[in-house]
Formats: C-alpha cells, structure tokens, sequence
C-alpha cells in the first residue's frame, strides 16, 4: 500500500454497523507503520468547504481512482487502521490531489476558523 491509494476499510456507519468503504490512504505513520486514512462518501451535501474535496468522473485522476461515481473525499473523517486491517487497493488519486488533501488538513489543524 502506497500514500494516496484508494483502499477499502471497514468503516463505521451512522448506525453502528461497520461496511467496507473507500478511503484514501493519507499517511504511513510511525513507529508501526500504521495508515491514516479519511473517508469518501457518495454524499456531496455532507461537504466541509476548505477542508472535503469532491472528486468527480470529469476529473483527470477519476479512471484511476477505482470509484464508481463521483464521491466527496472527506478530510474531516479521519481513522487510524494496521495493514492488517485494509481489504484491499481499488486504485489511487493523484499526487496532487494527495498533496491538496494533506494541505487542507493541516491548514485545519492549525487554523482557528470555525468550519461549518
């Protein structure tokens, strides 16, 4: 697994029950090696402007990303998994993109703006 692959994890839903979901592979954290992902949802409507992305069909790093509709990659989800715990790569999004999202989090983790 690689920073900025499109993995499926098991994540929690609003009900409690965990489904395998997209998410993008964030950071490779030390000491264990230990992945930070956040989620992607299909629902654009939940989107924090500044802080979630959309990634749409039209977009140049959709084919590659291995999602089947145009989805809202959410910064704001955050989960901490072990190799261990990934099902598996559907695919990968672009260094850029990559590198917007890491920018996005960190300018939201030392702002002081209120995100809505």
């Amino acid at each position: 697994m690689n920073e900025g692959n499109v993995i499926l994890v098991s994540l929690p839903q609003a009900d409690g029950q965990r489904k395998p979901r997209p998410a993008i592979l964030l950071r490779i954290l030390p000491p264990f090696g230990d992945f930070l992902v956040c989620g992607i949802s299909s629902q654009s409507r939940q989107q924090v402007r500044g802080l979630d992305e959309l990634i749409l069909q039209r977009d140049p790093d959709f084919a590659a990303s291995g999602l089947q509709m145009d989805s809202l990659i959410r910064v704001g989800f955050l989960a901490i998994y072990t190799p261990q715990q990934i099902i598996g790569s559907i695919g990968d999004i672009s260094t850029e993109r990559h590198r917007r999202l890491l920018k996005q989090l960190a300018d939201f983790l030392v702002s002081t703006k209120r995100y809505a």
